[in-house]
């Protein structure tokens, strides 16, 4: 069965305790303090996996546990540190806070490896603790726990081109036409209920990514049916492909067919109408009447407003080399990478709050922030994104970054410098 979505329970390991020991040896009636540190606790790292493409196996394991490190020794002796736990995910797989919907990390394009919990720390044996005036310390620290977290994975196919359409309009045989794949089918009534990709090729070493996006009804946007499930495949597509039954074999009219579809799109992510989109007037073959085109009335009505209609045949390939020219000239235009989604949630560490920073006003109108805790945050965040700034100002609020700033006398129009990163400040 095919599985694109699971929740599941993960924990990072806790560190070891540190040990509280003595000295015992032949002649050293009074050893000082000896007792070794803890090991770490185990990390949670999800890797992905080429071979897999579904998530049907955390339908059977929804419980992902590290194991702790290993406690100090006598004679100072650390504790093992202990093996992280690797959860493999098929590519394309996001990562969210199951509790905020969050991303915390998108397996896809060049992100193989990501780790998602870090193990505890472990802690310090007595040997850490004498001084002079305190030569027999009967403590040592306790390691570090580990954290936890309920994840909400979705797998989001990574393809160039989506197919939509209503069901039964002819999208799984224009994918076996056109490509690799060899999806089912049949005159279905209904959709079929799992994306298929296939590869074009183009000739000359070229080709794309295409996708049989599962049929889409109205209300989808509102999760009537399979909406959610069915609309989380065409994020990262790059083109859309309208499939259309022009010959209205089965009553649908494929004009309200296409706009039903677009408000559908629109109320999911307005975004998604802002990729460009190419309608193939499919079941050419079944027009038998000359008045009255449909595919006339198609180009009509979409190609005004920059969406070209390509009369198709899925069956008989007629038509099928123009549409998919058009599609891999525009392609060429757009940026190779697949769509990757922005990280939005970073998991709060204790030792992270620790870091330290500083806020300096180095002139009048110009001011500093810098230290461990800006660089790390620095490295995990993509400012050139809307949703990276703003997790960025959420920082920035969260940490009293902006109260110290404004405790400095800092103005409108001023200038905040964090290290190579400038920006201008507006309250």
């Amino acid at each position: 069965m095919f599985a694109d979505s699971a929740r599941v329970f993960i924990k990072s390991g806790n560190g070891g305790n540190g040990h509280v020991s003595f000295r015992r040896e032949l002649y050293v009636p009074n050893g000082g303090p000896d007792g070794g540190d803890g090991g770490r606790g185990g990390d949670i790292i999800f890797v992905v996996d080429e071979g897999m493409n579904t998530l049907t196996n955390f339908r059977h394991v929804r419980k992902y546990v590290a194991k702790n490190g290993q406690e100090g020794g006598k004679r100072r002796c650390h504790g093992a540190d202990a093996d992280d736990l690797i959860i493999k995910v098929p590519p394309g797989t996001v990562i969210k806070d199951d509790e905020t919907g969050k991303v915390i990390a998108d397996m896809s394009g060049d992100n193989k490896r990501e780790i998602i919990l870090k193990g505890g720390r472990g802690g310090q044996g007595n040997m850490h603790y004498a001084t002079a005036t305190m030569q027999v310390p009967k403590y040592a620290q306790p390691g570090k726990p580990g954290r936890e977290l309920w994840v909400r994975l979705e797998l989001k196919v990574i393809a160039d081109v989506g197919l939509i359409g209503f069901p039964n309009v002819g999208k799984s045989t224009l994918l076996s036409h056109v490509s690799n794949a060899r999806p089912k089918i049949a005159n279905y009534h209904f959709t079929t209920l799992n994306p298929e990709l296939g590869v074009v090729d183009m000739g000359e070493g070229s080709s794309f990514v295409i996708a049989d996006i599962p049929g889409l009804i109205e209300g989808a946007s509102q999760g009537i049916g399979l909406g959610h499930a069915f609309l989380k495949h065409i994020e990262r597509t790059k083109v859309f492909i309208h499939v259309v039954d022009a010959a209205s074999v089965e009553g649908r009219d494929p004009i309200e067919d296409i706009r039903t579809i677009n408000q559908e799109l629109e109320a999911y992510d307005p975004k998604l109408l802002e990729r460009p989109q190419v309608i193939a007037a499919n079941k050419i073959d079944a027009i038998y009447e000359e008045e009255d085109s449909p595919v006339a009335r198609l180009k009509e009505t979409f190609e005004p407003q920059g969406i070209p209609v390509f009369p198709i045949s899925a069956v008989s390939g007629r038509g099928l080399k123009e549409l998919l020219s058009h599609v891999y000239e525009i392609l060429q235009n757009l940026d190779p990478e697949p769509v990757i989604f922005e990280k939005e949630f970073e998991v709060d560490y204790p030792d992270d709050v620790t870091l330290p920073f500083t806020v300096n006003k180095e002139k009048e109108g110009l001011y500093t922030v810098e230290g461990p805790r800006i660089e790390k945050m620095l490295g995990y965040t993509n400012l050139d994104s809307e949703k990276g700034f703003a997790f960025f100002q959420k920082f920035l609020k969260d940490t009293g970054i902006l109260k110290e700033l404004e405790n400095l006398g800092i103005q409108d129009g001023d200038t905040v410098r964090l290290y190579e990163l400038e920006f201008d400040y507006y309250k």
